[in-house]
């Protein structure tokens, strides 16, 4: 006990505080209880349907841990990014965690796909336009902590990009924008105007933050080694993961409640889910040099009907 407090105190001198001040606080410091430090009624208090469905919960619930394992995701890439002296065998820790919290993603989306029902998910849907998945930034943020901009810009329209285009000029061609821009037109839906309004400023400054030290500008320098063949190995599975089997799994659930009957419903953002969701038509590789050519050009297309 008295090496803990010598401790204790050894830490508060180092800080140029009086440890004696931090002791006393002890003495009326509640004991932490678990519904306090998870802020057990505060979570359960964020669900707020807008129809009185009962399983508009259901979505509502899985779309934030969603949102919550994209954060532990961004919690860890954001410390791969900010330790430039990251030891090889961390680096592959923190990938495979990513790889864990993905593959959980993956695997729970049957909550989704499977846990409403048909007629009323198709009513209650209805009242969140327009609304949609689009609009998550935290998937843009962990994008560009991952990837160079020109990586987020799918196969079709690669071409369309201007030579030397700028990092604000990119995000006019960046794959999500598939999902709300007419081309032919120029014109943007609601759902798109709505997100860049809020997020688009935001996300060009983190685009130029990350511009140098993103993931995939991290391993450029990487050497053959053994080492280095593990983490090459982890990353190519994240790759798979987030850019094939997780677009695969929203598509395989957009189809099931919006195409269960070959109606086609349009999507509550308006896309045209079924081109757009689809990673062959995405084309999006976060480390386009781990792999092979041939590989880049048959990119989820065994997952194609």
């Amino acid at each position: 006990m008295q090496d803990t407090i010598d401790k204790i105190i050894e830490k508060y001198k180092a800080m140029n505080q009086d440890p004696e001040i931090y002791l006393k606080g002890l003495l009326h410091a509640k004991p932490i209880n678990y519904w306090d430090y998870i802020e057990v009624d505060t979570l359960l208090s964020l669900q707020k349907p807008k129809t009185n469905f009962a399983d508009e919960e259901i979505f509502i619930i899985y779309h934030q841990i969603t949102e919550l394992m994209l954060k532990l995701i961004r919690n860890e890439v954001d410390q791969i990014i900010a330790d430039v002296h990251l030891s090889m065998d961390i680096f592959i820790d923190k990938m495979e965690r990513i790889n864990r919290y993905t593959g959980l993603l993956i695997n729970s989306f049957s909550i989704m796909s499977e846990g409403m029902d048909y007629d009323d998910y198709n009513q209650f849907r209805l009242s969140l336009t327009p609304a949609s998945g689009l609009q998550s930034v935290s998937f843009r943020y962990i994008e560009l902590c991952f990837t160079d901009i020109a990586n987020l810009v799918n196969g079709p329209t690669k071409k369309m990009v201007p030579e030397n285009a700028s990092i604000e000029e990119m995000f006019n061609y960046v794959y999500w924008q598939e999902a709300g821009l007419n081309r032919q037109t120029g014109e943007k839906s609601l759902t798109l105007q709505h997100f860049e309004d809020k997020y688009l400023q935001d996300l060009i400054r983190h685009a130029y933050a990350m511009k140098d030290v993103n993931v995939y500008t991290r391993i450029s320098t990487l050497q053959s080694d053994d080492s280095n063949k593990r983490l090459v190995e982890t990353l190519r599975k994240f790759d798979r993961l987030y850019n094939i089997k997780w677009p695969l799994v929203h598509l395989s659930t957009a189809q099931a409640y919006l195409n269960k009957k070959g109606e086609n419903k349009k999507a509550t953002g308006g896309s045209d889910w079924q081109k757009y969701l689809h990673p062959a038509f995405q084309q999006r590789k976060f480390f386009p040099n781990l792999w092979s050519s041939e590989e880049k050009d048959n990119w989820a297309k065994e997952y194609l009907s």
